[in-house]
Parts: structure tokens; C-alpha cells; sequence
């Protein structure tokens, strides 16, 4: 999240997650390249997996966030449309927000975390 790395967002729709990090990661990865089967590679992720998300985003929304054409002679691909480029820039809008209504609380919980210990180094 903005702000603070150890905070996540995520909005839920009926029962499952709507959006989060990893939705908004995927859309914007669509966006810079048009497709699906890039933006999972970046991600580390299946083809398929990806492709999951992406209906579910599609089925969470009242409107498209990602439309697909069908592989061919001239290939497939996917565009995200001006609707899901408006939803993920209001996610990050709402992660910057949150991350700066409790950043005076994190910085004092952050406090009380154990520090990791020093590597030794070898003999």
C-alpha cells in the first residue's frame, strides 16, 4: 500500500475480493501491455490463474474492466477499459488515503516490532 508496504487494501464484493493488490497489479500490467498472458509472466503467475482474475473482476463490476479478443491469425489480446483504469486509479487513491489515516499509528506499532538480528558473518 502507499505509504506503508506491510498494509494491504482489499475491497470485497458479496463474498469474495473485489479488488486488491494484486487485481490492481494485474490491470495495470494489461494495460501497459495488452496482454494477458504477459502481464501474468511479470507477475510470476499461470496464464490461466491470470485469466481467473480477470473474470472475476469482470463479474464483480457493473461495467467491463477488461476486455478480451480471441487468439488468431493476428493473435488475441486484451484492453482495459477506461471504467477499470478509473477503478484502479480510485483503489490507489483509497490505499494512499488509509495508509496516511493511521501512518502516526503504524509508526508507533512498527515500534514494537522485534528487530531482526544481525547476520554473523562467517568465520
Amino acid at each position: 500500500m502507499a505509504g506503508y508496504p506491510g498494509l494491504l487494501l482489499r475491497i470485497l464484493s458479496a463474498k469474495n475480493p473485489a479488488m486488491g493488490p494484486g487485481k490492481a497489479r494485474l490491470v495495470g500490467l494489461i494495460a501497459e501491455s495488452g496482454s494477458i498472458s504477459a502481464a501474468a509472466r511479470k507477475m510470476g503467475m499461470s496464464y490461466r490463474r491470470a485469466w481467473q482474475l480477470v473474470e472475476a473482476l469482470n463479474k464483480s463490476f457493473n461495467e467491463p474492466v477488461i476486455l478480451t479478443a480471441i487468439g488468431g491469425k493476428r493473435g488475441g489480446g486484451a484492453v482495459v477499459t477506461d471504467f477499470g483504469k478509473r477503478l484502479v486509479a480510485h483503489y490507489h487513491g483509497m490505499e494512499t488515503k488509509a495508509s496516511a489515516a493511521i501512518a502516526a499509528d503504524l509508526e508507533e506499532f512498527s515500534a514494537q516490532l522485534r528487530k531482526p538480528a544481525a547476520k554473523r558473518k562467517p568465520r
